[in-house]
């Protein structure tokens, strides 16, 4: 069966990166979430998708020079109209959350732009506190920062990003001890999918947004889509099994 990961949460019907996205994808039947961390200034792992609040709350400027309170004091831009305040959640919020569930958590550290002091040791950290090492993946565009949290707690899977062809990707999985990939969708063909299963690679595309690309990906057995639809991949992942 292929899996269904909730991207930022639901975040085609719900703000992105917020408990209620999370919730949403539970309901709808997702298998697991995806959310993107960074540090706050005062340490505090985050959960936001961009280094600034700019484009998703009503503040302004880098998450790295704000507190935990002073973030989750922003108000969080909603065009859904999800009823309720919204702000910004502690990493830590998110893992009580999964204590009382079975998902699955895809960790995406923002770390490629800037480069936040010991967020790998913290967050393996917080993994282990919550019991969670069965249930994360972590994945990053900054491959480094994954193999470093492999080298911290190699019991963790890491899945690189990537955004361009890469040559038998699965090669280079197995080279820093990846145990999946998450390739942007555009650049993966069928072959190249089944190919890295065939070789024990997991495969996780980002971002499947479509009925046709759902349908695609459910027919060859995919290992997982990230999609920020979890319910229309659930309705149609149904008629597969």
């Amino acid at each position: 069966m292929t899996f269904i990961f909730a991207h930022r949460g639901s975040a085609g019907t719900h703000p992105e990166n917020t408990m209620e996205a999370f919730l949403q994808a539970e309901r709808a039947g997702a298998d697991g979430i995806e959310l993107d961390v960074q540090l706050s200034k005062d340490g505090e792992i985050v959960v936001i998708h961009d280094e600034t609040v700019n484009r998703t709350t009503s503040g302004k400027g880098f998450v790295k020079d704000f507190t935990l309170a002073e973030l989750q004091n922003l108000d969080v831009r909603d065009r859904f109209g999800v009823a309720g305040k919204l702000r910004i959640p502690a990493l830590k919020e998110v893992f009580g959350w999964l204590k009382t569930n079975r998902l699955l958590c895809n960790i995406e550290l923002k770390t490629a732009k800037i480069s936040y002091p010991s967020i790998e040791e913290k967050t393996v950290a917080l993994i282990k506190a919550y019991q969670l090492e069965e249930r994360v993946i972590f994945s990053s565009f900054n491959h480094y920062s994954i193999i470093h949290c492999y080298r911290l707690a190699p019991e963790i899977e890491i899945a690189p990003l990537y955004s361009e062809m890469l040559f038998m990707p699965w090669v280079y999985a197995k080279s820093i001890r990846a145990g999946g990939i998450h390739p942007r969708l555009v650049t993966t063909s069928d072959q190249i999918i089944q190919t890295a299963m065939e070789n024990g690679i997991a495969v996780r595309p980002y971002t499947v947004n479509t009925e046709k690309d759902m349908r695609r990906l459910f027919e060859i057995g995919c290992t997982a889509i990230i999609t920020d639809y979890p319910e229309m991949a659930e309705r149609i992942r149904k008629e597969y099994e």
